[in-house]
């Protein structure tokens, strides 16, 4: 008994079982003040652990509802402040519409070319060694990086009067910078990374036994892209997309620089929001910023549904 309680054995041997078993129970079991203010401790501990969680999430539903739900609800507040009919008045507006003509043409020239050049980089970076391939995708996060001002700035200093191929186009007469040539190079040059960046995670964790049997039985490359490579990423793909399409639609850093801004022909839908809120007509700006903002709730609900695909 004196060896179960850490005891020395003189002082259990010699007192009967019975003032043993007694002696165990105290040692064993804690008194009842102890065990209230234990349990005491406890719930005050829980209280304090409830009332910290619940301070914590108020905070942060706060910090949130400041920073994004009410400066995106403000939008809608003042773009229909004086009712529907001056804000449809200002979407039939000449230079909101060639703004939004100009914005399209953007993401139509920019998403198939980075969706195209996607899929074949992250195919060539998933499945073949190759030296330099470190840097390479190191360089594919440079967009994400570097300020869309400086990506302007870059393909001025490139395309200007006195850049590196003034002389070429002196000589052909074919404008790059002001014009919509130097706006599709720099919204190529902020969304590239987007697609690849989506796919090669996919396709690293991808089963290349698929792909391998395919090619057993005959099957072509093309064949095996099409029926086995491409089911197995498609939602992938469908994301790095409407990524790609958002971004597009909404650059306004580098296609500032390097559009110059002009009224009715270099002016994209973010650069009409900004001159129109200069301009003092607040209500235009924040017609096309309600456009803006539907293009990104559409966004956010396909790229929801498109995680939970890509989940399973």
């Amino acid at each position: 008994m004196g060896g179960r309680l850490g005891l020395h054995p003189s002082l259990t041997l010699g007192r009967g079982q019975d003032e043993g078993l007694q002696l165990l129970s105290v040692l064993e079991a804690p008194p009842e003040a102890c065990r209230k203010r234990k349990e005491y401790a406890a719930g005050r501990c829980g209280s304090i652990d409830t009332v910290g969680k619940k301070a914590l999430v108020g905070i942060a539903f706060a910090y949130v509802g400041l920073v994004l739900f009410v400066p995106f609800l403000n939008v809608f507040v003042q773009a229909f402040g004086n009712g529907v009919g001056p804000f449809v008045e200002h979407l039939m507006d000449e230079d909101f519409l060639h703004a939004a003509k100009l914005t399209l043409l953007l993401a139509l020239v920019a998403v198939p070319i980075n969706t195209v050049f996607g899929i074949v980089a992250a195919m060539q970076l998933t499945r073949n060694e190759f030296w330099g391939k470190t840097f390479v995708m190191s360089m594919l996060d440079l967009p994400f990086s570097i300020s869309p001002v400086v990506t302007g700035l870059m393909l001025v200093l490139l395309y200007g009067r006195e850049g590196w191929f003034a002389p070429v186009i002196r000589a052909t007469g074919f404008n790059i910078v002001f014009a919509f040539p130097g706006m599709a190079l720099a919204t190529l040059f902020v969304t590239l990374p987007f697609v690849v960046r989506e796919l090669i995670p996919i396709l690293e964790a991808m089963d290349m036994a698929e792909e391998e049997a395919a090619r057993t039985l005959g099957a072509s490359d093309w064949e095996v892209f099409w029926n086995v490579t491409l089911p197995n990423i498609r939602w992938g793909l469908l994301y790095g997309v409407i990524l790609t399409n958002a971004r597009a639609m909404g650059e306004f850093g580098a296609v500032s620089v390097i559009s110059g801004n002009i009224i009715g022909k270099t002016q994209t839908l973010t650069l009409y929001v900004e001159s129109a809120y200069k301009e003092y007509n607040t209500e235009a700006a924040f017609s096309a910023s309600v456009l803006l903002s539907f293009l990104a709730l559409g966004t956010l609900f396909i790229k929801d549904i498109l995680e939970r695909k890509t989940s399973e």
